[in-house]
């Protein structure tokens, strides 16, 4: 083993940790009405990863004994998690500032998540992976309760943690068996040892792998293990449930990806229809139950639930000739749900200063009040529904026409895909049909410049991708996990 570290390859990660230190320390430094100031800083911490991960482009490096890899799969993971970082930022700060809230310790907690969402998708090591996952989590548990007056975020951030540390253990008990059965934690010598004569221990790895996949089902809310989500998106701070949606579920699916198509790809026979199951009841109970909500966090918690079912259809068709194509399907879809997601949120954060409800019925009149936030969430739960002229569209065409390329179980995932996205237009026009038909007071909204920005530059790339999907169609093809 190679004891020597390759600094220009953690470069991102070495200034992410360290502006999280010093955005701790100059905050106890900071008088009160100054606290604001973590955010710059942290900002500028995050901006100056994003740019020592650019000139990892292109890159083939190992560092740590094979254990973590930094290649063009890594780098476009890092790259989304530092872009979607920004984007919480400015939604968090005048949400923060506004409010009677330790900001120094909240920008310190979600950098540290930040550092594990970068992290995960170099991490080539059941260990690293571990660890990767843990870094994600645990802070987060503490920002989804960081409104510590409000009952509801005390039970979103202990509802978060208890299924948080069951699903960390059942995935750690998991993955101690696939080293008794292996003898090693490195994802591509797992996928040797097990594509070898296991012999008498074959159940024994195949229940192994249930138990890691069990696990990274509670973490991205997969059916039925997503009881959680609706409560903890409802109950934390609006940008915090932004992260939840798009970061931390899209760090969940970067170690499945990891997983399934390098470690466990040659059991894809047994794991697949697994898989199968879950995105069927995953998107189904998740767009069913939205149709009942009032609520618009919880309509997108939900939302996000039926979304997972969409992501976790790709693996499902491994093992059937199109492993390339679903792998790629799947990480174009998660690219595009979090621009879309991550601009619903946008909105949902400027309405917060109009209402800390946030029902349905709060959207009212908005097209009147604020037509620009109104037309932007109009095409954000247009295109989360995959109706063109919207990137949403694109999502769910790739993922449907490798469905289709599969054959057999591949066609019926699609068709239960295509039904269940119909459904989905029935509770995602109805926050357009309150903000376009319904009359509101009125009174002109006045939203944060940063969060507007953010509305408008969403709405812009989810048109512009619609129009040119290459712009993040033909990075997931480049990946170097799945061959051709």
């Amino acid at each position: 083993m190679n004891p020597t570290i390759d600094y220009h390859a953690i470069l991102p990660e070495l200034i992410l940790s360290g502006t999280l230190v010093v955005v701790l320390v100059v905050d106890v430094f900071l008088r009160p009405p100054r606290k604001w100031l973590a955010m710059p800083l942290s900002f500028a911490g995050v901006l100056a990863a994003f740019v020592a991960t650019l000139t990892l482009i292109g890159a083939d490096r190992t560092t740590f004994g094979g254990s973590y890899h930094v290649d063009p799969f890594a780098v476009l993971f890092k790259v989304f998690f530092l872009s979607v970082a920004m984007i919480v930022l400015f939604l968090s700060l005048r949400y923060f500032r506004e409010g009677r809230y330790y900001q120094g310790e909240y920008y310190f907690l979600l950098l540290s998540s930040v550092l594990g969402c970068v992290m995960m998708p170099s991490s080539r090591d059941l260990l690293m992976l571990f660890i990767s996952l843990e870094l994600v989590s645990a802070p987060a548990f503490l920002i989804a309760a960081f409104r510590k007056n409000d009952p509801r975020s005390n039970e979103a951030g202990l509802k978060f943690f208890l299924i948080g540390v069951l699903s960390s253990a059942v995935m750690l008990y998991g993955m101690s068996l696939i080293y008794g059965v292996t003898g090693s934690t490195n994802l591509y010598e797992i996928g040797k040892a097990l594509a070898g004569h296991l012999g008498g221990q074959e159940t024994l790895a195949l229940a192994a792998i249930l138990f890691v996949v069990t696990g990274f089902a509670f973490k991205v809310s997969a059916f039925p293990f997503q009881f959680w989500a609706p409560d903890t998106y409802e109950g934390a701070p609006v940008p915090v449930t932004a992260f939840l949606a798009s970061a931390s579920k899209a760090a969940g699916f970067t170690g499945l990806l990891q997983l399934m198509f390098v470690a466990f790809i040659h059991q894809a026979a047994f794991w697949g229809p697994v898989f199968a199951a879950f995105s069927i009841f995953t998107m189904s109970i998740g767009n069913l139950v939205a149709l009942q909500q009032r609520q618009a966090v919880r309509l997108l918690a939900y939302s996000s639930i039926a979304q997972a079912g969409y992501m976790l259809l790709p693996f499902a068709l491994a093992g059937h000739g199109v492993d390339k194509e679903a792998f790629a399907a799947a990480v174009t879809y998660i690219l595009i749900y979090a621009i879309m997601n991550l601009g619903a949120f946008a909105v949902v954060v400027a309405v917060s200063r109009k209402s800390s409800a946030l029902l349905i019925a709060d959207f009212a009149g908005l097209m009147r009040n604020a037509p620009l936030l109104a037309l932007a969430m109009t095409i954000f739960m247009v295109s989360l529904a995959g109706v063109p002229p919207t990137a949403g569209f694109w999502g769910k065409f790739f993922v449907f026409r490798a469905g289709i390329d599969a054959g057999g179980i591949g066609i019926a995932l699609a068709v239960v895909m295509v039904v269940n996205s119909v459904i989905s237009l029935f509770y995602y026009l109805a926050i357009p049909r309150q903000m376009i038909l319904v009359e509101g007071p009125e009174e002109p909204m006045r939203s944060p410049a940063l969060v507007t920005f953010v509305a408008a530059l969403a709405a812009a790339a989810v048109i512009a991708v619609f129009v040119y999907p290459d712009l993040i169609a033909h990075f997931p093809p480049l990946s170097t996990l799945v061959g051709s």
